[in-house]
């Protein structure tokens, strides 16, 4: 069975979700970019032959959601390291974050020094480092 999608979101993850099984018999279309009643009807008969339409939009999101954590400083950082760093943009206290994740308060600090460290946050008296790694941290998705 064929299926075409019809959809106002330019999501990474819904396209995903679509085209999870493969591409052939899919279509996934954003509703503000179908300009006339014949690209839908040919968008259908294409599936519908075993071929697939996606919206070049749709394209350039999922190329653009996969390139983006190669890029990221925050791909460098082990996955204890972001649960930390999720713990500092949730905004604790380094206290807060070791009785939250049963660490001492010395390994929460060496954490936090690692994270800084990986990220590229010098040691700059005029930038709180803890608010640039926040910031980084959020801009991500997170």
């Amino acid at each position: 069975m064929g299926v075409v999608v019809l959809s106002q979101y330019a999501e990474p993850d819904y396209a995903l979700a679509v085209l999870e099984s493969g591409s052939g018999r899919r279509a996934y279309l954003l509703k503000e970019r179908i300009r006339n009643r014949e690209e839908l009807i040919s968008a259908i008969e294409e599936v519908s032959r075993g071929g697939s339409v996606v919206d070049p939009k749709i394209v350039d999101v999922l190329i653009e959601a996969r390139s983006r954590p190669a890029r990221s400083h925050l791909a460098e950082l082990t996955p204890r390291e972001r649960e930390l760093l999720g713990e500092i943009a949730s905004g604790k206290s380094n206290a807060a974050i070791a009785e939250s994740l049963v660490l001492t308060k010395r390994a929460v600090e060496k954490h936090i020094n690692s994270i800084f460290s990986k990220l590229g946050l010098s040691d700059d008296q005029d930038v709180s480092r803890r608010v640039k790694a926040t910031l980084m941290y959020l801009a991500e998705g997170h």
